[in-house]
Order: structure tokens, then C-alpha cells, then sequence
């Protein structure tokens, strides 16, 4: 049964409606979720691995049927309109899906003719592409002699070719180097900017989904638990979180006695500390430094953080995210 258009859903580049998967004798991957996507957004969806973030968008991407609900992309049933969708969206997945013997130049050509770009287009836009992911010296060369980089670029440019709508990146930058990481993050801020792309984003780096998205969702146990922009999410949690490493590493108890008086307890950025969100927020340093001067504690450093997207994260959740700094939550394959 298609999705009823309304002026709403027409306005929206995604419109996830109660959108559920449940796998034979396993859990709900994906329960009853809804989000909306604008055009020209980008929306980073986080969540601990096995959370249903990998299945969410093999749904969106038609590769997977639902169990239940809808969804249009791009103004297109994911179900019913299977063929206009995939012809609407462009997806870098978490494996390229690269052949080792074959050049990026044979590559792109051989999606564009796979999307059925007219030959004089085909030529232009393939050099263009080229061109724009610094690739163009190393067009003629075979696959696998590229590093990761080049590999995770030209994967994306395959996923462009045909100027997709929507766009959907599964990890991109996983495994990558500052430098590469940083060429795909301003593509990505390209597309969504200039050219007015949706970018449907999944990664492991809390840094990334900070500085790329517009929105963000957290996903756990098949469910959004969170979603917002990165700076409301960051101010729903609110508090700050102070951190203090003892001199004395017998001292550690006590200092975390006399820290639990101020707040509750948070995993620490540093090896050895002790750190909790405060209750009262900024108000109780002073005292915080009393007490332990009057505990006979010393200690060697005294830190205050700002919320950042891992304490979110860990308040939704009870995770920090993997890629992160803190421990992540077992999964199996991260979807």
C-alpha cells in the first residue's frame, strides 16, 4: 500500500513512518521508528553497535524490506516505489564495492552507464568527478593500488555520479587518515550547501557527526531514544562534568567519595581520575576545592568539560560511542 502523499511528505527528502524490521527468531532491529529529513540536511544517525543503524538504511536504500511502517525518499514508497527511490538516492555503504583490477576512471564509467547517462555526459561528468575528488592523476591507475583515502573518495563520487537527491553514507570515514577525513568532510558540506543533497550520515566519530550534521538521532535497541541539533542535545544534558586526577593513587577512593557529594559519576577522559557531572553545575567548584583541600587530598589536576555529543550519548544510552574514546556497547556487526 503506498504512503498517502501529503504537501508534508512532498516537502521532505525522508519520512520515516513507524518503520519496523524484525528479523525470524531475533529481535526488533528497527522498532517503530520516525524521523524526517529536509532537503539539502544532513542528519547524522548514531547508536552502539547492533543498535539498527545498518538495517535502517538498507531499508531506506531498498535493500531491505520492512516488517512494518513506511517510508518515502525522495518523495517515493520504499516498498512500492522501489525502482525510483534507488534511482533518486546515491549510497556509499560501509564496503566499497570496488574491483581491485579495474581503474577509478573504468569505475565511474561504469556507473554511469549503469544510470544510463546519455555518452557526451557520461565523458563530462565522469572528468568532473575525477577532477573534484582529486583523483584525476590517479585515474588510469588499477584500484588496488590506492590507498584508503582514494578508495573512500572515489566510492563516493561512484555514489554521486548520477546527481542523486538524497545521499547515503554508512561510516565514510572510518578507518581514515585526519587528512582524508577532513577532504570527505568538506565534500560533504558541499553537497549539502551548494548543491542542496540530503546526506542521511552514520558514523563511529562523535567529532564528525558534531561538525557535519544539522540534526542528529540517536538510535538504541531498534528505537530513537534522542534527536535534535547538536547544540540542543548538548544543552538537554546541561550539566557539566568536573575531573580530578589524586597525587596518590591510594587516594583515589576518598577523592571519589568526596566528588560523589557534587554529582554522579561519569566515565573519566583521562587514565587514573575521577570525574562526575555536577548537580549544581559550575556554582560548587569553589567548594569542590574546599572540601578536598580539607580532606588532605592532593591532587594533580582539577578539569571542567563542557557537555560534548559522548556525554549525550552516554546519557541516552549508558554507552560511549566506539570511535569515541570510551568503551563501546557489544554488537556483532554494527547495524
Amino acid at each position: 500500500m503506498l504512503v498517502p502523499v501529503t504537501a508534508q511528505s512532498q516537502a521532505l527528502a525522508i519520512d520515516v513512518r513507524s518503520l519496523t524490521r524484525v528479523f525470524k527468531d531475533g529481535p526488533r532491529a528497527v522498532d517503530a521508528i520516525n524521523l524526517q529529513v529536509r532537503p539539502g540536511e544532513i542528519y547524522g544517525f548514531l547508536g552502539p553497535n547492533g543498535a539498527g543503524k545498518s538495517t535502517t538504511i538498507l531499508m531506506l536504500t531498498t535493500l531491505l524490506p520492512p516488517t512494518s511502517g513506511t517510508a518515502l525518499v525522495a518523495g517515493y514508497d520504499i516498498v512500492q516505489e522501489g525502482r525510483h527511490v534507488r534511482a533518486a538516492i546515491g549510497a556509499a555503504l560501509q564496503e566499497a564495492g570496488l574491483d581491485p583490477l579495474l581503474s577509478g576512471r573504468d569505475h565511474l564509467r561504469l556507473q554511469a552507464a549503469l544510470h544510463s547517462l546519455p555518452g557526451k555526459e557520461r565523458a563530462q561528468r565522469v572528468d568532473q568527478l575525477l577532477e573534484q575528488f582529486g583523483l584525476s592523476e590517479a585515474a588510469g591507475r588499477k584500484v588496488i593500488g590506492y590507498s584508503g583515502g582514494m578508495k573512500r573518495r572515489l566510492d563516493l563520487a561512484m555514489s554521486l555520479i548520477h546527481r542523486p537527491r538524497v545521499l547515503f553514507l554508512d561510516e565514510p570515514t572510518t578507518g581514515l587518515d585526519p587528512q582524508s577525513r577532513s577532504a570527505i568532510w568538506t565534500e560533504v558540506r558541499r553537497l549539502a550547501r551548494e548543491e542542496c543533497v540530503t546526506v542521511f550520515l552514520t558514523t563511529q566519530y562523535l567529532e564528525e557527526a558534531d561538525a557535519l550534521s544539522d540534526r542528529i538521532g540517536i538510535i538504541d535497541h531498534g528505537k530513537i531514544v534522542a534527536e535534535g541539533t547538536p547544540e540542543s542535545l548538548k544543552a538537554d544534558i546541561g550539566r557539566p562534568s568536573v575531573e580530578a586526577l589524586a597525587v596518590d593513587p591510594e587516594d583515589s577512593s576518598a577523592l571519589a567519595e568526596v566528588l560523589a557529594q557534587f554529582g554522579d559519576e561519569v566515565p573519566a577522559r583521562s587514565k587514573g581520575s575521577i570525574a562526575v557531572r555536577l548537580s549544581n553545575g559550575t556554582v560548587d567548584l569553589a567548594e569542590i576545592v574546599r572540601v578536598i583541600d580539607a580532606g588532605g587530598l592532593r591532587i594533580t589536576a582539577l578539569n571542567l568539560y563542557a557537555p560534548t555529543l559522548d556525554d549525550v550519548f552516554l546519557a541516552k544510552t549508558g554507552y560511549s560511542l566506539e570511535g569515541s574514546g570510551g568503551s563501546a556497547k557489544d554488537g556483532t556487526d554494527g547495524s
